[in-house]
């Protein structure tokens, strides 16, 4: 027989539930705050899941957000969708802050400048040199990315003319399906040319790097996020397709070797690009890291003037960058950030009279012509940019990359997740982002009353040291003149890293400043 009042069974459902939540809270044994607050204490999971995007949306200021502050992320979903990305009533930053720098303009601009900026990549050791456009898609690995981001990553790709980095997770169908320009990173892993015990595979390797579609091999050596480690990528994610493009098991930890099994040297580094090189047909062949130990560098460019082999190109990665998982300790306090890395790679260079023979590329927190502009007053032939093309996909910075469970589809493997992700839509807007960042570019090198980015020196660049100080890039940080590491190193505030720099170990050699610690 019904109670009188239905009503009453749906009143005394959840009291019973929460009745058994506070029974269960008070009898178990491993959170003390549900022990002592049964129920209640279920609030605060409850906000911490919230607190992502309760602070983004509600909590923070334009300005304060991290890793990416509202007006960066504005900019970047303005451009991707052809909004207004102009800013009315004046800057917001603080131009007294030390945060701040910036570019010096002329009083009589250029117009005349070039609607579009190329670099020729190739040096005279490469037989199919490659023209690179000024902003390209940093790394960024299937499998850490959906396979939805990619196919829409390589669609903008092709349709700008610009190029899509494979990271270390090998080459996917879905970076060929639409035929945008390909560079190939092969990291420790060797994933997509490994044998059955993980080494480098030479046929394994020449069967995709002989592709069209391939245009130039990375060597990735560190990354910006967890440089001294290899790439991890969690079980969850390894489904099937992922398993068969990487050569490895599903559902299991994948994670790579901190280092290289086909080199331990830098010469032996340097003959595996020159095999590399060979077996793709003479495409250009670099290296991608993040800076680390000054020697380490030097050693690399002693190590090309022994030999007379030549990286044909050189991708420094920040210590701000990643796009996925990593160890708080290692993306927060390992890893020169870009803007030292980037100084240091062009002053071997130039210092060891390497320069005109090998480019330079950053990347880390591109997401504006500014940033392109900055970077090539530090030494930058291009950029490349990772989390600004996640942005202009989608992406919200919910911070949800290595869980699974990215709301907007990007990096997740999730398909219901990827549902929303509609390739040609946004493939479309990767390639607007691009467009309208290389035209801000433009914009800027114009108003320097320059022809092209490589004319942007470091004394354009001006950085505040204080409230009431200020410097040119080049007041601040040393930017050598050709050749001197070669003719006068101990003139250099490099001369101690130079004399412990051996072109056959990565080890530096006995410095007086070094400690024993035996």
């Amino acid at each position: 027989m019904l109670p009188e009042h239905p009503w009453l069974i749906w009143l005394l459902g959840p009291v019973v539930l929460l009745l058994l939540v506070g029974l269960w809270d008070i009898l178990q044994t491993s959170h003390t705050l549900r022990r002592n607050y049964p129920v209640i204490a279920h609030m605060r999971w409850f906000f911490e899941d919230l607190r992502p995007y309760l602070r983004s949306y509600i909590v923070e200021s334009d300005l304060d957000g991290r890793p990416f502050n509202h007006n960066d992320r504005a900019l970047v979903y303005a451009r991707a969708k052809d909004d207004i990305s102009s800013h009315p009533f004046g800057t917001e930053l603080n131009v007294y802050s030390e945060e701040y720098d910036w570019l010096s303009h002329s009083i009589h601009p250029n117009e005349g400048a070039p609607r579009e900026f190329r670099i020729n990549v190739g040096g005279p050791q490469c037989t199919q040199p490659y023209s690179a456009a000024i902003l390209n898609i940093s790394a960024m690995s299937f499998g850490s990315l959906s396979a939805k981001a990619i196919e829409t990553l390589n669609l903008g790709a092709r349709k700008g003319g610009f190029y899509h980095d494979t990271g270390e997770g090998g080459f996917s169908p879905y970076h060929a399906k639409h035929g945008g320009d390909i560079v190939w990173e092969i990291g420790s892993a060797y994933f997509g040319c490994r044998d059955d015990e993980g080494k480098f595979d030479p046929e394994k390797f020449a069967k995709t790097a002989t592709l069209d579609q391939v245009k130039m091999i990375e060597i990735k050596l560190s990354q910006g996020a967890k440089p001294g480690q290899g790439g991890m990528l969690p079980g969850t994610k390894v489904n099937a397709e992922i398993a068969a493009t990487r050569g490895i098991p599903i559902g299991v930890d994948c994670i790579s070797p901190a280092a290289h099994t086909a080199f331990t040297t830098p010469i032996e580094l340097l003959h595996f690009v020159q095999q590399l090189r060979d077996l793709s047909g003479g495409k250009p062949v670099g290296i991608k890291l993040c800076v680390g130990q000054p020697h380490e560098i030097f050693a690399l460019m002693k190590a090309m003037i022994e030999t007379e082999i030549k990286v044909d190109f050189i991708v420094v990665d920040g210590g701000e960058g990643g796009t996925g998982a990593a160890p708080v300790e290692l993306s927060d306090r390992v890893g020169m950030p870009l803007r030292e890395g980037l100084i240091l790679v062009n002053n071997a260079l130039i210092g060891s009279g390497l320069r005109s023979d090998i480019r330079l590329a950053a990347s880390g927190k591109v997401i504006s012509g500014a940033s392109l502009a900055m970077n090539a007053a530090l030494g930058a032939d291009w950029s490349n940019a990772a989390r600004g093309f996640m942005f202009a996909m989608g992406c919200v910075q919910s911070l949800q990359c290595h869980t699974d469970k990215c709301p907007t589809g990007i990096t997740t493997q999730d398909p219901s997740r990827q549902r929303g992700l509609v390739v040609t839509d946004k493939a479309e807007r990767v390639f607007r982002f691009q467009k309208q960042t290389a035209n801000a570019l433009r914009d800027i090198v114009v108003s320097m009353g320059l022809e092209n980015p490589a004319q942007i020196r470091p004394h354009h660049l001006h950085e505040r040291l204080n409230a009431v100080k200020s410097s040119s890039i080049d007041g601040i940080y040393p930017f050598l003149k050709a050749n001197v590491l070669i003719e006068a190193p101990e003139a250099t505030p490099y001369s101690r890293f130079w004399a412990a720099a051996r072109a056959d170990s990565f080890r530096a050699l006995p410095d007086i400043r070094q400690t024993s610690y035996n």
